[in-house]
């Protein structure tokens, strides 16, 4: 079928839970080593926001346009399949998914991605400004003892988590945070000074060793013990920091524990860049859902 054909032929619809996987099986094929247990927390996140392009009925792509109430939305898991590309299917798609989000939104609420490198220039043209890099950095976790100031986050009020949280995603996201924290194979540690919640991370299984995510901290000392107490709980195991470019500190503490870049993202935003301490954040949560 002429590429032209095959475009108008191109229909969308959201995914059904069990379609989700693929889509989750096809981040893994790219290399973007997802979480064993995060399709179940996206999901939950917002059951709305995951969609795909077929024809026939088939699935040839997938994506995600995951709203946090009406005042924030992310994209993510754009994957089109491999034989299809470069045909003008995932142009069509992308930009239905993004008024598709739009039109889930406030009329001003801004949308964020972390996009490939080598795509940059063209979600440009979809109207999303380039804010910095988010490095994906690896190693291998480190045995440690834990620093006196940390403690399970399941100890602290939620209510204090999501507080901090907010603070540093920029928007409120409690029903993916409830899950987030109680990580199944995995561990979720607060820093506590002076009986205030001033820092936390999570560590996670991945299909390929642990992704810490996120890691925010009031400094750096604070960063530093964190990653140590997450980076036990993944001994001996790859180990992944996804860490933003702009805040130097970040980079240096995955330096000085030995990481390396292996990926990496554009975080770009379309509408109003929120206005995040970048300074304080030393790993975002995800590539998929910010």
């Amino acid at each position: 079928m002429h590429d032209d054909a095959l475009a108008n032929a191109l229909k969308f619809r959201p995914m059904r839970r069990e379609e989700f996987n693929l889509a989750v099986d096809w981040a893994a094929a790219e290399g973007w080593n997802p979480g064993k247990h995060d399709a179940d927390i996206f999901w939950d996140t917002d059951p709305e926001g995951f969609v795909c392009a077929t024809l026939d009925d088939e699935i040839v792509a997938t994506g995600s346009i995951v709203a946090y109430g009406q005042s924030f939305g992310f994209m993510g898991f754009f994957i089109v399949r491999p034989d299809l590309r470069s045909k003008g299917l995932g142009t069509k798609f992308w930009f239905w998914r993004r008024d598709t989000l739009k039109a889930r939104l406030l009329p001003d609420a801004p949308i964020g991605m972390d996009g490939v490198f080598a795509m940059q220039d063209w979600y440009a043209q979809g109207g999303f400004q380039f804010t910095h890099r988010n490095l994906r950095m690896a190693g291998v976790g480190q045995p440690s003892q834990p620093a006196s100031c940390l403690t399970e986050l399941s100890a602290a009020p939620f209510d204090e988590v999501s507080a901090y949280d907010q603070r540093h995603f920029g928007f409120a996201r409690d029903t993916f945070l409830r899950r987030w924290i109680e990580p199944k194979e995995g561990l979720a540690l607060g820093a506590v000074r002076d009986g205030k919640l001033v820092g936390y991370g999570v560590v996670r299984a991945c299909q390929s060793g642990y992704k810490i995510g996120p890691l925010f901290a009031d400094d750096a000392t604070l960063a530093g013990q964190l990653f140590a107490a997450l980076s036990d709980r993944a001994s001996g195991e790859p180990l992944f920091l996804d860490t933003p470019e702009n805040n130097p500190a970040a980079l240096a503490l995955a330096k000085e524990n030995g990481m390396e870049e292996v990926f990496g993202c554009a975080r770009m935003y379309y509408g109003t860049t929120p206005s995040l301490p970048w300074a304080n954040i030393y790993g975002i949560t995800t590539f998929e859902l910010g």
